[in-house]
């Protein structure tokens, strides 16, 4: 602004970690604007000892600095002028609250500026109250709602029983339009953190109680048919969604394909129109009989929701193992008629609900901990080859393991629109994970949050009384060695790193990771270098390596 900056009274410093306004701004702008200082703040944050951001130190009383409000005579000041000249680079969110807005308040308050805040966290109770205490901000009148609920790693926020799900619940019942929250939230939250921390798994009863038929959707139900046996009790599943639904079917060959247009005919379900198309090839299965075969139908405007499923048996995990996993993806997604119905309500009361789909599968599968597999770097590939900026999730991606939902077309989009080929699947060996239908199978949330549209996992009350029951003792057992809360107990195994198969020098490793970070990377480097150090450190390990190697020669020998 130069000096324009001069012509106005009162200067307003925010920034986009915000949503906003829940409650009207009148009233907080005029009960600061009858108080004598020269710059208030909406929020604060107390003063704490260690720092929580380097583990020593002080951190400062401070205001948030999402929102400052600088008169005058405080803007026009030499001492403001110094401040944004020397003030350092902030390369990161860490250098923001430690270069700046730590010290903002201290530093002008010491050259005798007065300051103020709006809603003080001491009042609330707690010392950082955006954060902690969200829900009482908003009843106490302030009219913004910060972003970091929603987006805090998920075990802090358990710590501190903070309930994003909530906070949302609230600021709805004030009028705030949810739907921006969720636009905005989709395209730059990794889903899974939002999914937790927004609460946004969605437990729906067995009686329809929110569908409105006179809003119907335009459904088309998209089925891969490799099992032929499994084609009455899919269409058993299809025929509980609310309605009439359109049909198509793809399977393998032509053979099939009669076998399924017979089992069809013979039925009396809520179909309209159908389809049964053969594949010119099975690479990819269920993805490519979706993405490719059923390409025309996806982007051609005639429907407003797609549902799609599989002829899903496992066969190769046992029939219990196989049995959980289908029951846990046709249950989840259309359970019965009141309870499909509630799902399908779901996007009629949500313009930006993209998709739902059942929880990740866990019973059974040892997908806890490692729901990317070796899949990661291929689904980063794939993400920025397809223009997906929304960040990937940590640890696991909120995916529908299984490859079932129920989903609107246009979420589907950029996926859909990629013109994919058959070879690009690979054949029956393909099938895998580091494949490229594996690949996929993690990506349609990321997919639907690029366009603003968000994500629900769907569960019924039976599956939930089965799953939380075998999460919650499975969690029980594995955190009964480890001290502290959960969040507590996940950074240090996370620090020690990879357990490997418990050997003396697995452990050893751990310990030097937890007890001297960093020193593993420093020996590697100083093994690699070109120094007299290394090269004498390098043919020490050959040494102990022939060493070794005539010990094992040894016992062989006596062993003959």
């Amino acid at each position: 602004m130069g000096d324009r900056i001069a012509e106005f009274d009162e200067v307003l410093l925010t920034n986009d970690t915000w949503f906003g306004p829940v409650r009207p701004y009148g009233a907080v702008f005029d009960r600061m604007g009858e108080r004598s200082v020269h710059f208030w703040g909406m929020t604060d944050h107390a003063r704490e000892e260690p720092n929580p951001f380097t583990g020593k130190g002080v951190l400062p009383y401070h205001l948030q600095s999402f929102w400052i409000a600088v008169r005058r005579e405080m803007f026009l000041s030499e001492e403001w002028a110094r401040y944004w000249r020397e003030l350092a680079e902030m390369p990161d969110y860490f250098d923001a609250v430690l270069k700046h807005e730590a010290v903002f308040t201290e530093v002008f308050a010491g050259h005798g500026f007065v300051h103020d805040v709006a809603y003080p966290s001491a009042e609330i109770g707690t010392k950082n109250a955006s954060l902690y205490r969200a829900e009482a901000l908003l009843d106490a009148g302030c009219p913004v709602l910060k972003r970091r609920p929603f987006m805090q790693w998920p075990p802090y926020l358990d710590h501190h029983a903070v309930v994003g799900r909530w906070t949302l619940q609230k600021a709805e019942e004030l009028g705030y339009p949810v739907e921006l929250f969720w636009q905005h939230a989709a395209r730059t939250i990794p889903p899974k953190d939002l999914n937790t921390d927004a609460g946004a798994l969605e437990v729906l009863p067995d009686i329809d109680l929110s569908y409105d038929p006179e809003r119907p959707l335009r459904t088309v139900v998209i089925a891969h048919i490799f099992y032929v046996e499994m084609t009455d009790e899919m269409l058993d599943h299809a025929d509980t969604l609310p309605g009439e639904y359109d049909l198509v079917v793809t399977t393998p060959d032509a053979e099939r394909a009669e076998e399924i247009r017979a089992i069809i005919d013979a039925r009396t379900g809520g179909h309209r129109a159908v389809e049964v198309r053969v594949l010119p090839s099975n690479d990819g299965r269920d993805q490519s009989a979706f993405l490719i075969a059923c390409r025309d139908v996806l982007l051609s405007g005639e429907y407003e929701l797609v549902v799609k499923i599989h002829s899903k048996k496992t066969p190769q995990d046992g029939y219990n193992v196989g049995r959980h996993f289908k029951e846990q993806q046709f249950e989840n997604l259309l359970g019965g008629s009141g309870y499909t119905a509630n799902l399908v309500a779901l996007f009629q009361r949500e313009p930006g609900l993209g998709m739902v789909f059942p929880p990740m599968i866990h019973i059974g599968y040892p997908t806890l901990g490692r729901g990317w597999s070796v899949n990661k770097p291929g689904a980063e590939k794939l993400a920025a080859d397809l223009g997906i900026h929304v960040p990937l999730d940590d640890v696991s991606p909120l995916a529908p393991f299984g490859s079932m939902y129920v989903a609107r077309p246009e979420a589907l989009r950029l996926l859909v629109e990629h013109e994919w080929r058959y070879e690009q699947f690979g054949g029956a060996e393909a099938y895998r994970d580091g494949g490229t239908a594996h690949i996929l199978e993690r990506l349609p949330a990321y997919a639907a949050g690029e366009l603003g549209y968000h994500v629900r996992t769907v569960a019924t009350t039976e599956y939930v009384s089965i799953s939380h029951t075998a999460m919650e003792y499975k969690l029980d057992e594995m955190a009964v060695t480890t001290p502290g809360y959960a969040y507590e107990q996940i950074e240090l195994l996370r620090r020690a790193g990879f357990v490997g198969s418990g050997s003396a020098a697995d452990f050893a490793r751990m310990y030097m990771r937890i007890n001297f970070p960093g020193t593993g990377a420093r020996i590697r480097t100083l093994l690699s270098s070109d120094t007299l150090t290394g090269k004498v450190a390098r043919s020490g390990r050959r040494q102990i390596a022939r060493v070794r190697g005539l010990l094992r020669r040894g016992r062989r020998d006596a062993a003959e």
